[in-house]
This record gives structure tokens, sequence and C-alpha cells, in this order.
């Protein structure tokens, strides 16, 4: 495909018509099944998620400008800007993407609140990256500054395309949030340079890290400017022709970078599972804008084969040390179990766009999986450290021989620094998953106190939610049209029961319970989940969980840490006995509801209560034996 030297680009749309418009981390351009509310539309009020987003600003987003400081990552683009030639390059190739997440996070928390501290930091940076950009839009600081290689030497390893992705998503952030221009003209200057460079009839290369396609849709719907998305359409075609490979070790082939097969022949996610499930978020956006429905069905068919044979009970990703990797179809080991903080939080920007494609509760029940069980686990309760690793059982005597081990427990920060950077910028936008629109009406995903304003309705939500199972939806304000209100039913909540006006129906799991009609202020719709303990039995075909099972209350996995149980109980030895669940609130971690088993100290030994706390809270207090699955006393 040729392309003009100076191609016509379109305005970029207002700010105000963002807003009006969408304006989250996904707004489609092409027609979906729903669409995001625009930025500003969904308010967290209180409670848990609002509790959450609040630390991430105060604290997290903080203390990671303190850690970039401290690692001299800013440093890179001083001396890129100064145009220095072989300066010390701080940090791994990657630095510069681990900077640019931190600024998206800082860009969406401004979407949230003022804040003087983040305002400077935003606009420091921003100018500081802008001076830093070549001249002709590249943007790599350990090969400008540095100078370790060429351009694009070693495409497969130096995650140059990546770190310019991670730009243009902060770019994307920075304009609708703020309305600034200032990285969203180095992220257009970056894309265009990307789109002279590569492309069928030029170089027809690919980054080792796929990142680049979502970015790219992303400046295309902020943008309008069709070229985007042709190239971000050419990098996921591109993929898989087994040409990738890691220069450095030839252990890590083209399984490793997700480059073995084409998109739409691979039939589960393979290689490094970040890697791998970023690169299906970036498919499915093009496959939304291109109308690319046989590229949906496939991408489809991919996230239905991860969740059934490649994901752990929690939701994480990866069971593989060796490449951070996906391993063959239920390989799935608790105890040298990757997941990778950043690998679930690929799978909800997945989840995400599929939900937005399709309306499918499936969507939503496995971003709330995950998020509660797979993402939260990878922060502290004090919002000051965290797990690269989430185990799902750390033995007696386990020797931490490896920084990202959960032996070691969570640290303030890592080397490859991917998921704290990570986290801030999910946090950041948590809110956007609570709810989007259709035409006529309003669809709550997920459940938090929260205002919600949208498609002519306006709503308050109050809940005590993951704790409490009640959800109370009350119209705050109405345009007297007929709309439909869509309210997720959980695919564990047998039982459910919706209450409209003082009358209580009870409604299928795994759906949307879908009320149509006039709305008028004033009026209460009432979701009650069951909270009662419940028990998973883990899959036959997994050999580490055979015949044991998983403890859940609402949707937190529980787990079991030595702390908890009575001295001389070792959380490897018990068994449980029966099917006797019962919630106590005891003190410890701020007074949650622990769940009390039935069980024996050992196979043959005396009958103890086994003592079971929410899993996303372990390891906040002392560090020692852990474990999800139990096995069952026969």
């Amino acid at each position: 495909m040729s392309v003009p030297s100076s191609p016509p680009v379109r305005p970029t749309p207002s700010p105000a018509a963002l807003r009006s418009a969408g304006a989250g981390p996904v707004d489609p351009i092409a027609a979906t099944a729903v669409r995001p509310l625009p930025l500003g539309a969904i308010r967290l009020t209180s409670g848990f998620l609002a509790d959450l987003e609040h630390e991430n600003g105060q604290v997290s987003v903080t203390r990671g400008h303190d850690h970039l400081e401290r690692e001299r990552a800013w440093d890179n683009f001083t001396h890129a800007a100064a145009r220095e030639q072989a300066s010390p390059h701080a940090g791994p190739v990657f630095e510069d993407g681990e900077a640019f997440k931190w600024l998206e996070a800082v860009a969406w928390e401004l979407g949230h609140r003022d804040d003087p501290d983040l305002g400077r930091w935003l606009t420091e940076y921003a100018d500081l990256v802008s001076r830093a950009q070549a001249d002709d839009g590249y943007l790599s600081t350990f090969n400008q500054a540095a100078g370790k290689r060429g351009r694009y030497e070693w495409i497969s390893y130096d995650h140059e395309i990546f770190n310019m992705a991670t730009m243009i998503q902060a770019g994307v952030a920075q304009y609708r949030a703020t309305g600034s221009t200032v990285l969203l003209d180095v992220a257009r200057r970056a894309a265009d340079h990307l789109d002279t460079t590569f492309g069928w009839g030029k170089r027809e290369e690919t980054c080792g890290h796929p990142l680049v396609e979502m970015a790219l849709v992303e400046l295309y719907r902020v943008t309008r400017d069709r070229r985007y998305l042709d190239l971000a359409t050419y990098f996921v075609e591109v993929r898989g022709r087994g040409s990738l490979t890691d220069p450095t070790w030839q252990g890590w082939t083209s399984v490793y970078f997700s480059d073995r097969i084409g998109v739409r022949e691979t039939v589960y996610p393979e290689g490094h599972a970040v890697r791998a499930v970023y690169f299906a978020s970036g498919a499915t956006d093009v496959a939304l804008e291109n109308g690319d429905t046989a590229l949906l069905a496939a991408l489809r068919r991919q996230w239905d084969n991860m969740v059934e044979a490649k994901m752990y009970v929690n939701g994480s990703l990866g069971s593989r040390w060796e490449g951070e990797a996906f391993g063959d179809p239920y390989e799935l080991p608790t105890d040298r179990g990757y997941g990778e903080t950043c690998a679930a939080i690929a799978s909800l920007q997945w989840s995400w766009r599929l939900l937005i494609a399709t309306g499918e509760a499936k969507y939503a029940d496995l971003i709330e999986r995950q998020f509660y069980n797979a993402v939260l686990s990878g922060v502290s309760l004090d919002h000051d450290k965290y797990f690269y690793v989430n185990a799902l059982q750390v033995r007696d005597g386990a020797i931490a021989y490896d920084s990202r081990m959960a032996a070691s427990g969570r640290h303030e920060w890592f080397g490859c620094s991917c998921c704290p950077t990570n986290l801030m910028r999910t946090l950041a936008t948590i809110s956007q998953y609570l709810a989007t629109a259709a035409d006529g009406g309003i669809q709550i995903h997920q459940y938090a106190a929260a205002e919600i304003d949208g498609d002519g309705l306006a709503l308050r939500v109050a809940t005590g939610y993951p704790w409490d199972g009640d959800v109370v939806v009350e119209v705050t304000g109405a345009d007297g049209r007929e709309r439909e209100l869509a309210i997720r039913v959980p695919s564990w909540a047998t039982g459910a029961e919706l209450d409209l006006d003082g009358v209580a129906v009870p409604v299928d799991a795994g759906t949307y319970a879908r009320l149509r009609r006039p709305w008028r202020t004033g009026q209460r719709i009432t979701l009650r989940l069951p909270m009662a303990p419940r028990t998973e039995r883990g899959h036959h075909r997994v050999d580490a969980v055979r015949g044991a099972v998983a403890v859940w209350r609402g949707p937190l996995l529980y787990t079991i840490e030595q702390v908890d149980q009575a001295t001389g109980v070792l959380v490897d030895d018990v068994v449980m006995v029966g099917a006797n669940l019962r919630v106590e609130h005891r003190d410890v971690l701020g007074g949650v509801p622990a769940v009390v088993l039935d069980g024996r100290a050992a196979p043959d030994g005396p009958a103890v209560d086994i003592v079971a706390i929410p899993y996303f809270m372990w390891a906040n207090r002392e560090i020692g034996p852990m474990k999800v699955w139990l096995p069952v006393a026969p």
C-alpha cells in the first residue's frame, strides 16, 4: 500500500466533543453492542472501589513518581533531549514504557480531580518527552541517547515500538482527561514515523512486544485518521510468520513472541502471557473498527479456550516461569504457577473489548473475577508494595531465590516495573468498567457506590459490594422516554433476586436482568445476590487440584494463611471435612468476613477449624505457608 509523502490529517475532535461522545480508554467509532460512557459520566462516591481509586491516586501514583526519579528514568529523556551520544542509560530497554504508563495514570487521575503536583508532573514530563523526540518522530532513549544499537536492529528485543505505543496511550489519556495536545502531538509524530517505516512493501516486521496495535487504534479513535487503523491492521496481520527470535537467547522462539501462527489460525493464546493477551486485545480493536466478523470470531474462540484450559481459578494467566508463559492446556500447577499481575490486567482489557463488541455477560463476569482476585492481589493494602507473580500456594520452608517469588513477599519496586505502573493506570480507570450505554438504555456490569449518567437516565448506586450482596439502583433523573436498564447477574449468583417496587422475582445467573419502561425519578431497583460461602471443585484434568476445592464468597476467592490457623496446625497438612462453611467477622485485616471450615490438622489428624481470608489480602501481615486449593477428606 503506497502512502503519500504528506498524507492529509483530519482535525482532532475537541475535548468537549470527546466528552459528549464517550472518552474512556476505549471509545469505538464503529457500531458495537454497547458503548463506553463519557469520561466523568461515572463517579465513584464511596465504598470499596472509591477507596481504591483514592488510595491509588494519593499513594501509589505519588510514590511511583519517587521511584521513577530514583531509578533515573527521566534522565534518559533529558539526555535524548540534549541530543547527547553514548550517555548512560538507566533501567532496561523498556524503561521508557514504564515512565509512559505512569504518565498515563497521572493523566487519568487528573480526569478525576485537580491536583497541583499531578498537573505539574504531567506538564513538565510531557514537555521533556516532546523535546526528546527525534525530528522524524522516532523516540527510544535506549538507542537515541545511549546509542546502544541502530534503529530497529534488534526489533524483537529492544521494545522501541512498544515504548512508542505506551507513549501514544499516555498522549491519548492526557488529551481526553485534560484537553492538552502536547503528548498527543508527540504521539502523532511517532505514529507517522511508524507508518512511514513499517507496512506492506516497506519494512515487513513487527515488535517483539505487542501493544502498538491497541495504541494505534486508540489514536485513530481520537484523530479519525484512517492511516493509524490501517497500520494497526498491518501489525495484526503480519504477526505469525515465525520470524521473531530473541537475539540474546535463542531459547525464546517465535512461540514466546506469539509469532508462531497467524491470529486467525490461533486456537489457544500461547507464549509470553502478557504479550499474547495484549496482542489479542489489539486484534479485537482492529476487528471492531474494520467490521471483521471472522477475526472477531477467531478471537472469541481463543478467549473461550483460554478461560477453559489456560486460566487459574483466580483468573491469573501464565503457568510457566520459563518465558513468563502460558503452558499447555490444563497445565496449571499451583505452587509453580506464574500468574503475572500484568497478564491479568491485559486480560481485563481484552474482556472489556469483547464486552463492548458483544454485550455478553460472560466477559463482564471474567472482568470481575480477575479484578478482585488476580489484579488486586498484585498491590498491598497500603498501596506501596507489589507482587509481580501471584502464586496460589506457598509451601512451608519455601526459599525465595528470585525476588518475584511470592515467598519473598511484595516489593516496593522491581527492576522491571511493569506491574506497579500497570496497576496504577488500571486503578485510575476502574470506574469506566462499571457501566455502558446502548441505544435506549444503560447496562450496569460491575457494582460500586457510584453516580451514573447516560442515555437519558441518571442513576445512583448504593452497595457494600464486594462484602455485601445488595445493590440498590435509584433513578435520580429521567427524560420520560422508555429506557432499558440492564443489570448483570453474576454467573456464580444462583438464587439471586431482583426487587422493583416491592415485588421480588428470581433472576437467572450469568445473564442481564433487563427492565424496560419510562422511568421516573425516585424509583429503586434492588439486586440481591446470595453471599453464602460456596466451593468450586478442581478440574479433573488439572493434576494439582484434582479432588480439591476452592472456597468463594460472592466475587471473592478465599485462601488459608498460616497466620490464621491454630497453633500446631500447618497449612500444608490440613484437609477439609464436609461442607459446613460459615462466615465469621474476626479482628484481622480490618474486620473483613472470614470463612471458617470444618477440617482436620492432617488426613488422620484431630478436628480443627480452618480459617480462610480473601485471597487478594494475603501476605499483608506476614509471609508464610498459604494455599487456595484444599484437599477434601474422603
